[in-house]
């Protein structure tokens, strides 16, 4: 029996197959073997190529200028001090590397050496060691950093949640101060304040001295401190 039906003709061009995306290449720099390697494990099952490892930060500097990797992972204390070794050559790497994307490990929350990585630009992390020990969370924030994100562990945020309160200068001011000191940054006279808050245009003066001790601002003309505490209060906004 004959089969009859029709065979498409052929283009004459073989199909190829999509172009395999390559692996991340990833440096890791902690003077913790056990760690270092834990990590190293776990990023070559997930996709990503460790092409290095370093014990310190001169060996870091070393590798990253090497094989120009798209991340490192570095420990913010490594030898031989164990102060800010890491945090110093994640600064090299980005002025000399602008495009590779690092992550910072750290074993407790360092609000001051945070902010100033952070400052950097985007393709930067900083991140709570304990966050390793949940893989998936884990693997998907350093999957979002190297492609462009910057990510800040929670426990950070809360830190630097805190210490803007402790900072927060309107803290010593009562909420009649506040209200006193909003309607003085909408630019009211101490008779206009009055009228809006149905006090005495006296009380009102009361008020303000009692604002501009708070704030401990200097003892200079009366207009000049009240543009001084205009400006502190709509810094902390």
């Amino acid at each position: 029996m004959t089969d009859n039906r029709e065979v498409p003709p052929s283009s004459g061009t073989p199909e190829t197959a999509p172009e395999a995306r390559s692996a991340p290449r990833v440096v890791l720099a902690d003077d913790d073997v056990l760690l270092r390697e834990g990590l190293a494990s776990l990023l070559d099952r997930s996709g990503f190529e460790v092409v290095g490892q370093a014990g310190n930060s001169t060996e870091l500097l070393d590798l990253v200028r090497s094989v120009r990797p798209e991340l490192a992972i570095i420990d913010i204390r490594m030898p031989p001090t164990h102060a800010t070794e890491g945090l110093r050559a994640a600064r090299v790497i980005r002025a000399e590397l602008p495009g590779t994307a690092i992550i910072i490990l750290s074993a407790h929350v360092e609000v001051d050496d945070a902010m100033e990585l952070l400052a950097g630009g985007n393709r930067v992390g900083y991140l709570l060691k304990a966050r390793v020990t949940d893989v998936a969370d884990f693997i998907e924030t350093v999957e979002r950093i190297t492609a462009g994100a910057s990510v800040v562990d929670p426990s950070l945020v809360q830190e630097l949640v805190r210490a803007r309160r402790q900072r927060d200068p309107l803290n010593a001011l009562s909420l009649r101060e506040r209200e006193v000191l909003a309607l003085m940054a909408e630019g009211a006279s101490n008779a206009g304040i009055a009228r809006r808050i149905f006090v005495t245009e006296g009380t009102v003066e009361k008020h303000v001295r009692s604002i501009l001790t708070k704030l401990d601002l200097p003892e200079r003309d009366a207009e000049h401190r009240r543009v001084l505490a205009v400006l502190r209060f709509l810094d902390a906004r």
